[in-house]
């Protein structure tokens, strides 16, 4: 038997590493799908295009203004004198944020009177707007606090407030970048696409180049067949988690405070539910064009109902309960933790536990229909 699922493995990688076309896909594409996806894949938000108005020009409205476009948060793309072309300029998207200080401003400072700017953000793309707001805040507070006034976002902040010393700390990851959060999920999608793809796309080509019947009439038993498909893709996806994470930690400095063998353990459980998926579109597909399509098919639904783009919490309630059929669920919070928060097995075992049925149901599923396929 062994002997028979070697053969096998043998004649599968050499099929597949002898295309060079092919070993460009397997190797080198999900090594640049993470490169590219792991810089525009981010929610940060900053050099967000400011127009200002400043009608006091006294040194405080230009103190202020410095703190704004030395955040690095604001880039200045118009100062002007008429508080019209703020409106002409949110109008026309040429600025997502507008500023204006009206006379007075230093006056009311010194007399330790609420001084007020008002500060417009184009809710177009509410993400950005609401951070935008935020930043705009926290500087006018920063600013408030020091020049001993109680300065007032119109808008933004109640006036008469008393204000109150908020510290705050951010745990795993203290300089809140998107892209620590994203990178790993990036790794986790690639994983799923390329699994996907290479299992479901194999036994179809095997079917329609007519090999399938060469096969059939061999001695291997179905299982060994099933073993022979499925093992190299597993090896060849196992490669590419320790290609692309290697790229995250050496390209991106995303940190893995978690252990690397906890982190294989949870790909290969996650493999063994892709690739069972993999392997029943096989069953039910008679070419590798709907085989191609019957993967996206499952692809697109299962990275938006992974909570890799949008929470959980956030979705219908039908929708949530279908969230607990998707393996990328999982895994996402599997990678994430061992690498954010360096988790171990007495956090994550739910995840494992979850994964480990859906591959063993999955793979059960697949097999029998593959094995009925053909008998």
């Amino acid at each position: 038997m062994w002997e028979r699922i070697y053969r096998m493995l043998v004649k599968e990688f050499i099929q597949v590493l002898r295309d060079s076309r092919m070993k460009a896909l397997i190797f080198v594409m999900p090594v640049i799908q993470l490169i590219m996806f792991g810089y525009a894949v981010t929610t940060d938000v900053d050099h967000i295009r400011t127009a200002l108005c400043d009608l006091d020009k006294s040194p405080q409205s230009m103190a202020l203004i410095e703190r704004f476009t030395g955040s690095g948060y604001f880039s200045l793309v118009e100062s002007t004198d008429r508080p019209g072309r703020l409106g002409e300029l949110l109008d026309r998207s040429q600025a997502t944020l507008a500023i204006q200080i009206n006379p007075g401003f230093a006056d009311d400072l010194r007399a330790g009177r609420q001084a007020v700017i008002q500060t417009i953000v184009d809710g177009t793309d509410s993400n950005t707007g609401t951070v935008a707001m935020d930043y705009s805040l926290r500087i006018t507070q920063a600013f408030s606090r020091e020049v001993g006034a109680p300065v007032a976002l119109a808008g933004l902040a109640q006036p008469g407030l008393a204000p109150i010393d908020l510290r705050t700390r951010a745990w795993f990851n203290p300089d809140l970048k998107s892209r620590y959060f994203n990178v790993p999920g990036v790794i986790a999608v690639i994983l799923l696409l390329t699994s996907l793809l290479l299992t479901s796309m194999a036994v179809v080509r095997e079917r329609e180049i007519g090999t399938m019947e060469q096969l059939m009439v061999t001695p291997i038993l179905p299982l060994e067949l099933i073993l022979g498909k499925t093992l190299p893709f597993a090896l060849i996806c196992l490669a590419d988690v320790l290609a692309v994470t290697a790229v995250g930690v050496l390209w991106f400095h995303i940190p893995i405070y978690g252990s690397l063998w906890l982190l294989l353990a949870g790909a290969i459980l996650y493999l063994m539910s892709t690739i069972g998926v993999g392997l029943f579109i096989s069953t039910i597909s008679h070419t590798q064009q709907q085989a191609l399509m019957s993967s996206f098919f499952f692809y697109l639904p299962a990275v938006l109902l992974s909570g890799f783009m949008f929470p959980i919490s956030n979705m219908p309630r039908a929708a949530q309960w279908l969230t607990y059929l998707n393996p990328l669920r999982y895994f996402l919070v599997i990678i994430r933790g061992i690498f954010l928060k360096g988790s171990g097995l007495e956090a994550l075992w739910p995840q494992f536990a979850a994964l480990a049925i859906l591959g063993i149901a999955l793979l059960s599923i697949s097999s029998t229909r593959f094995q009925k396929r053909m008998a």
